[in-house]
Parts: C-alpha cells; sequence; structure tokens
C-alpha cells in the first residue's frame, strides 16, 4: 500500500506576533464596528502565538489590485514551494528528478501555466513528469491532496508522487472589507507551504506510515459555509460562525462510520492529526469526539507556532506527528473542512511490514 515518506515544509520571511496583528486591525476596523473593543478581543483567543506573511507589515497599508496581488503570489510560491519541496526530498538522499507525478494543491492565487509548471522548471525536474493542479479546495485540500496521491500510487506502485499544499491566504487581505468574516479571517489566517513524498509499495526506500483509505464528503446546500466571492481587487472571504456547530453535530457520526468501515472505532485511533482552522474548531472537534485537549497536541502547536495555513496546515501538523515515535499497528486519523461544505478524512497506520520493499 502508499506509503508517506518524508514531509518539508516552509513559511515566508516575514513573521508577526499575534499582538502586532491585533494592533493593526483595531485601528483598521475601529470605525466599522460601535462595538470593536470587544470584537477584537478575538485575536486574543485564537491560541495563536506567531504568524508568517509573505508581504512586510507597511504592505498592508495601502490597496492593491488583483493583478498585483496575483503577481506576488506567483513570486512567492514558486520561491516557498521550492523551499518545501527541497526539504522534504534533500534529507533522504532522493533526487527531485525522479518524481513521477507531482500534485499542486492551492486556493489563494491563479495563474496558467498552473504553479506546478513553474516549478517544475524552476527546480529542472523530469520533463515528463505527470501533474494534477488542484484549486478551490481550501482547508481541506491537504487531505484531499493527499487522497489523490494515495489513489495515484495504488495504482502505479512503482512510482513516486510529490504532494505540495501552498497558500499565501495574507495576500488576499483586502482594506476596504470591513465585513466580520474579514476581521475573523485577519486574527486566524497565515502564509505557509508542505510538501509531501508518497510512494507506492515495490519502492526500494525507507518508509514511513501506510495510508489505509481516504473519504471525502460533501454537504448539500452549503455552499455559503466557507470560500471566496471573486471581487474587483480580490477575493473577498465567506466564512461562517456556524462551523464550530457544524463539527459538533456532524463530525462524531461521520468519523464513525467511517472508520467502522475498516472495523476500527475511536478507541483505536492514536494520533488525532486535524486541520486547527482555530481554537474553537478544536474544541468543538474535542467535545463531538469527547476527548481531551492533549489528543490533539500537534494541531494545537501548529495553531500556536503558525496560525491557520489553509490547506497546507494539516500537513504541518503531520510533521509534528510523524517526528515521534509510534507502536507497531497504532492508527493516526487526518481530517480537514473546506469549502462544499465538505469534508476530508484519511487512516494511516504504522504497521509491523520490513523498513524496506524491494522493487
Amino acid at each position: 500500500m502508499p506509503r508517506i515518506i518524508s514531509i518539508g515544509t516552509a513559511v515566508p520571511p516575514y513573521a508577526y506576533y499575534q499582538d502586532e496583528v491585533k494592533d493593526f486591525s483595531y485601528t483598521l476596523f475601529r470605525d466599522s464596528f460601535p462595538n470593536i473593543d470587544r470584537l477584537i478581543q478575538i485575536f486574543s483567543h485564537t491560541a495563536i502565538n506567531r504568524r508568517f506573511f509573505s508581504m512586510p507589515r507597511e504592505w498592508f497599508d495601502t490597496e492593491h489590485s488583483f493583478a498585483e496581488r496575483n503577481q506576488i503570489y506567483i513570486d512567492m510560491a514558486s520561491r516557498l514551494g521550492e523551499e518545501a519541496i527541497r526539504n522534504c526530498i534533500e534529507p533522504i538522499g532522493m533526487e527531485i528528478s525522479d518524481i513521477d507525478h507531482f500534485i499542486f494543491v492551492s486556493t489563494t492565487g491563479i495563474t496558467t501555466p498552473s504553479l506546478d509548471a513553474h516549478l517544475i522548471n524552476r527546480l529542472q525536474m523530469n520533463p515528463y513528469v505527470k501533474r494534477t493542479p488542484i484549486w478551490g479546495l481550501g482547508c481541506a485540500g491537504g487531505v484531499a491532496g493527499l487522497a489523490r496521491a494515495y489513489e495515484y500510487a495504488r495504482a502505479f506502485p512503482e512510482q513516486k508522487v510529490l504532494l505540495l499544499a501552498l497558500e499565501l491566504c495574507s495576500l488576499t487581505f483586502r482594506r476596504q472589507d470591513h465585513s466580520k468574516s474579514n476581521l475573523v479571517a485577519t486574527s486566524l489566517f497565515a502564509d505557509g507551504a508542505a510538501a509531501v513524498l508518497v510512494s507506492g509499495r515495490k519502492m526500494n526506500i525507507p518508509i514511513g506510515p501506510r495510508i489505509v483509505t481516504t473519504q471525502s464528503r460533501i454537504w448539500a446546500d452549503s455552499l455559503d459555509v466557507m470560500g471566496w466571492d471573486l471581487k474587483d481587487d480580490g477575493l473577498k472571504v465567506i466564512f461562517s460562525r456556524d462551523i464550530p456547530t457544524l463539527v459538533r453535530k456532524q463530525a462524531r457520526c461521520l468519523i464513525e462510520n467511517f472508520l467502522a468501515e475498516e472495523n476500527l472505532d475511536l478507541g483505536c485511533i492514536d494520533s488525532f492529526i486535524f486541520h486547527p482552522g482555530g481554537r474553537k474548531v478544536l474544541e468543538a472537534y474535542q467535545d463531538a469526539l469527547e476527548l481531551p485537549k492533549n489528543k490533539f497536541q500537534h494541531a494545537y502547536s501548529t495553531l500556536h507556532d503558525y496560525g491557520n495555513m489553509s490547506s497546507a496546515t494539516v500537513l504541518f501538523v503531520l510533521e509534528k506527528a510523524l517526528q515521534q515515535s509510534h507502536r507497531y499497528g497504532s492508527y493516526g486519523l487526518l481530517a480537514a473542512l473546506g469549502p462544499g461544505f465538505s469534508s476530508e478524512l484519511a487512516l494511516i497506520s504504522w504497521d509491523e511490514e520490513d523498513n524496506f520493499e524491494s522493487l
């Protein structure tokens, strides 16, 4: 079965602590909300300490066109994507040109040719590499991308699949959008990239956890829960306050049914590798699954150190989980929610097979 071999992550150069962003946002939004002193406290309640942005602080003081934002996206994403891919591939002694299939996931910028083509040229990858760019999955994209990599590696067990999830959420910030959704988004979102190498079962390289199965779920009549509205100057955030409530109502049944298909239950899961959409979302998972906070330690740690980087975030959580030792036969569960309104799940296992599989 396909396995996760390596993960590499990268963040842009500008780091900001939450209090700095809070002060900036207070100045920007104070004339729009009579209760701004109360609303601004959401910044203090996010469980976020620091985030990374693609541009320096003064860039956010002026208006920017969609074209300008998007060119910055292409330039920074190319640099950040290269760094994440090198951090994934080079430590295991493999050549980037050995990649057979390249899956690229993003929702925060647009380019044709898609960014994977830019990176194939930049990194001098195999000119015959297959590529699959995926756009529009939002925060669910990291797990969905891993699922697509799993399916390809299962069909072609002699091949190596590279997944890159990359989001530059800060570039979508629009100064003139004084909605509560934009205020909440400003308190949460950040920039980052994560690359994951997945191999089929016939690869003669060190192995990691096996990907057992995956699941996608979309709810009808829920298109307005999260996403973008396309405006002349960029992407306007859609972000419903009902997301934690939806988690409390839907998550347990969804996850239990998913695990039951593998004759497992919640008690069989050792590692909960969940996308930290925000503190309230993680707390909603805790309530729904009746689990203590420490079960989500890697999600909280990622949220604290990086904020919500949309699709890439759950792969940062996965990286932390893989840095720990795991007993043979233990299971990990990846989960993320995204526009649609949709859910993505993936089950992984640290099994007892040998450390190498021959061709």
